[in-house]
Formats: C-alpha cells, sequence, structure tokens
C-alpha cells in the first residue's frame, strides 16, 4: 500500500492547521506513478481530493484515486468532493476510513458506486488504522464537541519530572525535544497551568532546529484561576495567539491583555479551580479539536481526575534524580486501588535518541 502511505504522509501535514475540517491526503495513480497529490487546506480552502484531482489534470480520467477519509458529498464551505471525481473521471477510489460524520457514514462511497466508480474500503492493516487514528481529534469532535487532549510529558526513569530544588532543563535529549515539537506541530492547543508560565516562562510555540519559530502556531492556554499570568510572560508576547482561561482577572491586567491581544476567558469553578471541563467545552465552541496538554502535575492530575485525557505521550530519559520531594508527572487525586489505576491501551513504544516515548490511548 505504498501510494495509501503517501497519501496518509500527506495528510499528516495538514494535523493542527485545518481544525475543525479532519486532516485528510489524497494521491491520484496512473500506471503505478502518481500523478496527482492534495492535502485538506485550511477552511474554506481546497479539500484533498481537489487539489489531487487539479494536480492529475486530463491524467486523472480513468485512474485510481487513494484518500484517506471518505470523500464528502454534501455541500458545505466548497462543493462535494464526489462531484469533482466522477466529473474527473476517476475509475476506482479506494478509503482508508469511513467518515464518522452523522451525514457522511458511507453516503460518499455510496454515491460514487451509484455514479459508477469503483469504491471501496482499503483492506485493515496499518494503513487503515493510521487513517483512523489521524482523525481522532475530528471524530471526538464530532462526537462530544470537545477537544481530543493528549497529555504530554518527560520523566525519568524514576518517574520525575525535575528534582527536588525544581531543576528540570533537560531531562530528555534534542532528538525527543525535536519529536515534542512536532506533537506540538499537529495540534490545535497548547495548554499549561500559569504555575508553569511562572516557573519556566515557556513560549509554548513550535520551533525548528535552531529554535526559531516554525510553521503555523498552536493557539497556547493558560489554566490561571486567580488570573497570574504576567503580561510580560513569553506566551502573551512572542507571536501567536493566546488565551488565559480565569476565574477572575484585575481590570489593569485585563486591560494589558486586551492591548496585547491576549484572549481573557473568565470560567465557571471547580474545586476551587478552573473547570477544566468547562475549557474543553469552550476550545470546542472555538473549532479546536485537538489539546497537548504540557503542564506539570497539578494539572495533569486535574485532567486525569476528571477524565478529560484520551492519550498519554510520556518521553522516559535513562536518568535517575531520586529524592522524595522530586515531583513526579501526575499529582490530583488519584486512585486509592492499584486496580483502579487507568490501564493505556493500544501502546506503541519508540526509541528517540536516547531517550523512550511510550504512546498509549
Amino acid at each position: 500500500m505504498e501510494h495509501m502511505q503517501r497519501a496518509l504522509a500527506l495528510a499528516r501535514r495538514s494535523l493542527g492547521v485545518v481544525s475543525p475540517n479532519p486532516a485528510v491526503g489524497a494521491v491520484v495513480v496512473r500506471g503505478g506513478s502518481v500523478v496527482g497529490e492534495g492535502r485538506t487546506h485550511p477552511p474554506g480552502g481546497d479539500h484533498a481530493e481537489v487539489g489531487a484531482l487539479r494536480e492529475a489534470g486530463d491524467m486523472a480520467r480513468g485512474a485510481d484515486m487513494l484518500v484517506t477519509l471518505e470523500p464528502c458529498s454534501r455541500h458545505g464551505r466548497t462543493p462535494p468532493c464526489t462531484d469533482a471525481i466522477v466529473t474527473a473521471g476517476i475509475g476506482r477510489v479506494r478509503v482508508g476510513c469511513v467518515d464518522p460524520h452523522p451525514a457522511q457514514r458511507g453516503a460518499g462511497l455510496e454515491v460514487l458506486r451509484a455514479a459508477g466508480v469503483d469504491a471501496s474500503l482499503a483492506p485493515p492493516g496499518p494503513e487503515a488504522e493510521e487513517a483512523v487514528r489521524l482523525i481522532q481529534g475530528y471524530r471526538k469532535h464530532l462526537d462530544t464537541g470537545r477537544p481530543f487532549v493528549t497529555a504530554k510529558f518527560a520523566v525519568t526513569l524514576d518517574g520525575k519530572i525535575a528534582t527536588r530544588t525544581g531543576s528540570s532543563a533537560w531531562i530528555t535529549g534534542g532528538p525527543a525535544r525535536a519529536r515534542a515539537h512536532a506533537l506540538r506541530a499537529e495540534s490545535d492547543a497548547i495548554l499549561v497551568g500559569v504555575g508553569t508560565v511562572l516557573a519556566d516562562d515557556p513560549r509554548l510555540t513550535v520551533r525548528d532546529g535552531e529554535g526559531r519559530a516554525a510553521g503555523p502556531q498552536p493557539l497556547r492556554v493558560i489554566a490561571d484561576s486567580t488570573g497570574r499570568t504576567p503580561p510580560g510572560a513569553a506566551v502573551a508576547s512572542d507571536g501567536g495567539r493566546t488565551l488565559v482561561a480565569c476565574l477572575r482577572m484585575e481590570p489593569a491586567t485585563r486591560a494589558e491583555m486586551d492591548r496585547l491581544g491576549v484572549e481573557v476567558a473568565e470560567l465557571s469553578e471547580r474545586a476551587g479551580r478552573v473547570d477544566l471541563a468547562a475549557l474543553m467545552d469552550l476550545l470546542g465552541g472555538l473549532g479546536v479539536t485537538s489539546v497537548l496538554s504540557e503542564g506539570g502535575g497539578r494539572l495533569a492530575g486535574s485532567l486525569f481526575d476528571y477524565g478529560l485525557v484520551d492519550r498519554v505521550a510520556a518521553f522516559i530519559a535513562p536518568l535517575i534524580v531520586g529524592g522524595q520531594e522530586a515531583p513526579g508527572p501526575v499529582g490530583g487525586c488519584g486512585v486509592a486501588d492499584i486496580a483502579d489505576a487507568l490501564m493505556l491501551r493500544d501502546c506503541a513504544w519508540e526509541r528517540v535518541g536516547e531517550d523512550m516515548l511510550v504512546i498509549g490511548y
């Protein structure tokens, strides 16, 4: 399935920049060679199929198309992709997975078949599984109105995110940090708590190997119950869009945030802090379908306690820190019995430089 792999690679390039639309990739193949490629563009722009057909031109007639998600048959911001496929004369379409949208769910395949196109799902296997993973944020947003949340953290081999003095730079090596920036690039929003902002003053941007901002930037979200984010913080002035979610903020600070273009949302309270479920509802309403949480143990603990985490991305460094006072990655209430511990499923282990990355759902 070499050509489907290429379509998947194209789709990955659209992650984090096309929400609330799904990231989709498509290729047109004729005589065993790719003659057209396309991927989803931001809302209002081309869908993957249209871009691939435009690049293929007359070579599309009688050719095959491989697309990671079922072509749309509904008229939204753009005309249905099924119409473009039929008009172009594509002979066969292979689809990575069915569109889970309630108004779609197989309708695109039916429209193509009715028009005489040989249209079917790709066979089960790694490519089909990857096609489903690529739309996990889109699917979660459709089902719940909320974004898909990944809790990302870096820990030592003995489970610490910092020493007892708070030293944490750097737990992982360069390759792992580069991979973390790739995770940022695939996300619509990055979430941290105000404690992280005050302690580290992070930029929360996607950066290249030289430390320069690279490509479209995710929304930076600060969970800040009492409105302590300084207007001079890097997240408030270092490019990109920033949202501070709080219970209250002093008028003078709010005015300065307004001047800087920082959005402030005053949300409901839960256990004395910002209700993170309400925050997810807010983000979903803004069209955010994926969130990467990079906060400390307190924020991560609350996300886990309230059942808001969908995926874990844990970087594990071959370091031993020790110390009873050295913090771990997940605080909160936790569970009282080991039998109640959260068990990750569909886990994947990957070596990244000298570190290990574990991803599970």
